[in-house]
């Protein structure tokens, strides 16, 4: 449950985290892009993340009708893959490892990262991840960093959910493990 306190201290931490994202990666991120806290009108459960692809937002829920918004980059056409799922790991700077389907798909840009490429600034997975799983079984499909800001507020990935570098921080830092990730 979130306390009135939990609720302002948010808000207030939130408004720092919205100063911080006006220009990151040297990107000036548009203000309807910032994270925000909104009410909403859908039957979302507190402590839950909903990713809604029509509209390029993901939202964490505080409390019935209250979420933090985040602008999200989906998975392109054909590439998002909608469903219910648990986040069972989360990683800082993760390494990443192309999948063979995206190898198979574009060997030219992946088959030099057949082998996985150490986390940092250059690393498709950005600051912060949040792995998506069903049951046990990794789906290889994750909550990330990217280091394309501009690419927030379109259908680009690979099937992934993507937030400019600081937002994934904020949000890594609210989301505990076991935390039920639904994308619509």
């Amino acid at each position: 449950m979130i306390t009135r306190r939990h609720f302002l201290n948010t808000a207030a931490a939130t408004a720092g985290l919205a100063a911080t994202s006006v220009n990151a990666q040297g990107y000036l991120i548009p203000e309807q892009q910032l994270p925000r806290i909104v009410r909403i009108d859908r039957d979302y459960a507190p402590g839950e993340i909903h990713v809604e692809p029509g509209n390029f937002k993901l939202y964490f829920m505080f409390s019935p009708g209250m979420a933090m918004e985040y602008s999200v980059g989906i998975g392109r056409a054909g590439l998002y893959e909608s469903g219910d799922f648990i986040i069972q790991v989360k990683k800082e700077w993760p390494s990443w490892t192309p999948t063979p389907e995206m190898i198979e798909r574009d060997p030219g840009s992946y088959l030099q990262y057949e082998d996985g490429m150490e986390g940092g600034i250059n690393n498709p997975l950005g600051a912060r991840a949040l792995y998506l799983f069903k049951g046990n079984r990794d789906t290889f499909l994750r909550i990330h960093g990217t280091n394309a800001p501009r690419t927030i507020g379109s259908a680009v990935s690979n099937g992934c959910v993507r937030l400019v570098n600081s937002h994934i921080s904020d949000l890594y830092n609210r989301v505990p493990l076991n935390t039920r990730a639904v994308l619509h």
